[in-house]
Formats: C-alpha cells, structure tokens, sequence
C-alpha cells in the first residue's frame, strides 16, 4: 500500500503516473484502456484498491485526491471504475 505522509487535501494532486506502456497484464499494470496499460515505475503503483476510494486517476494520468486524507491513511483508488484514464 502507498500511504500518506502528511495530510493531503482534497483537490491535491498526489503524483503523475510513471512507466512504460504495455499489451501484457502483469505486476503494476494500470490499464489505460482495454488494449494498452502502463506498467508503472513510481511509487504510485502501490496504491490499493478501494470500493470508496480517496483518490482518482485523471485523463492526465495525475493522481488526485477525492477527499481529505490524513497522515498515515493509505491512499486508494477503484480500479474497477471506468478503467479509461487516456
């Protein structure tokens, strides 16, 4: 899990999307649509899962945070949202 390091307000951008664009799933894969993902390389490849997520990824590929998050909260986001981040 990745987890914030102070707190974060909602409307932060957290961090952009690092990597190397891919075909094949794998570790890391954040898919961009249903043909391509990014495997990514930064440290936002350890953001979790959420079913109520506290941050989202934007067309821009920012990551940016929903809500308020607190120090010490880990930083989620719902990969079964649209899945199209392009």
């Amino acid at each position: 899990g990745l987890f914030a390091r102070e707190a974060i307000a909602k409307g932060t951008v957290i961090g952009k999307l690092e990597g190397h664009r891919t075909q094949r799933n794998g570790a890391y894969v954040l898919w961009l649509n249903q043909q391509e993902g990014l495997r990514v390389t930064n440290s936002l490849r350890f953001v979790n899962h959420s079913n109520q997520p506290n941050a989202a990824y934007f067309d821009d590929c920012t990551l940016t945070a929903l809500s308020n998050i607190r120090a010490g909260e880990e930083i989620t986001h719902d990969y079964e949202g649209d899945g199209d981040i392009d």
